[in-house]
């Protein structure tokens, strides 16, 4: 597999200070800006690395980038390779810039949807302790990346042969959704695709949204701490949009709420890990969750 791990995610928001707020006070992460960035932009720390999650400033409200994580510099030059190979345009990071994302080296480029993507070698960091405001003890990352995003896309072909055959992705399992019990809906289709052991890193989902973001996943230890943080949820008045639920596919337990830039967060733990891809089957769920998961009540005022 070409890419190794979701590194971190970048978000554009019109409310700053409502997304500190959510992150710090109902996700538990760590409010890790400092004087020189925190006028216009807030970074989330949610393990060892320096940060996982920023925020940036703007004029609208959607999923900025995606940084995915490579082994060493030849597998970053072999990603730039097989990009160019594909057609695709791509560019070398400054040093600036670099030492901003807190890596050695990184490339840039969009897919077939137009969204951007970084990827990089040689992660930075002091290795401080993660120290959750909320109390949290802690996420599943490492060698699972920071959790998952699912991007949602109206070129879906096009995309899916992007993640796999150019940044090396895997297909782990797929849905085909309508919404009505009408025939003649269009039926959209949902891949879950891997490029580590955690069950998907990428979603990619066969519709449009201009928040360019369906929603990102993050793992804590256990299930006391969903529970927990579902209390925040309601003592915070964040919206639920998916009731606490055991998914088929990764067998995550999580709920779903909404983010203050539109898209959800899936906040779960026990997600199913892979060891050996060769000696999995891929397959089609007709419904997301063994039980739970009512998607109804986000529809809800």
């Amino acid at each position: 597999m070409t890419i190794h791990s979701l590194g971190y995610l970048g978000v554009i928001t019109q409310d700053l200070e409502a997304w500190r707020a959510f992150g710090t006070d109902v996700l538990g992460l760590q409010d890790v800006s400092n004087s020189d960035t925190e006028a216009k932009s807030v970074y989330l720390k949610m393990d060892d690395a320096q940060w996982r999650l920023l925020i940036e400033s703007g004029d609208a409200d959607h999923l900025a980038l995606c940084g995915w994580e490579v082994v060493s510099e030849a597998a970053l030059h072999a990603l730039s390779e097989k990009l160019t190979e594909a057609g695709t345009a791509w560019s070398w990071a400054s040093d600036e810039h670099c030492t901003q994302r807190c890596v050695q080296q990184m490339i840039e480029f969009q897919d077939p949807s137009g969204i951007r993507h970084e990827a990089y070698w040689g992660r930075v960091s002091d290795f401080a302790v993660f120290n959750s405001p909320a109390g949290v003890a802690g996420f599943v990352t490492g060698d699972q990346g920071m959790g998952h995003v699912v991007i949602p896309t109206a070129h879906f072909d096009e995309m899916a042969e992007f993640f796999t055959e150019v940044l090396g992705f895997g297909l782990s399992d797929l849905m085909k959704i309508r919404f009505t019990p009408d025939p003649d809906e269009p039926v959209k289709r949902l891949w879950f695709m891997h490029c580590n052991r955690r069950h998907h890193s990428l979603g990619l989902f066969e519709m449009p949204m201009p928040t360019q973001c369906v929603h990102l996943m993050l793992e804590t230890l256990n299930v006391d701490e969903v529970g927990r943080c579902n209390d925040r949820r309601i003592a915070a008045g964040a919206k639920l949009t998916g009731t606490l639920g055991r998914h088929v596919n990764d067998h995550m337990i999580s709920f779903y709420m909404r983010s203050p830039s539109g898209f959800d967060i899936e906040f779960g733990a026990e997600g199913r890990t892979i060891d050996d891809w060769s000696r999995y089957a891929v397959f089609e769920s007709t419904v997301p969750s063994y039980w739970g998961h009512d998607f109804s009540v986000g529809q809800m005022d």
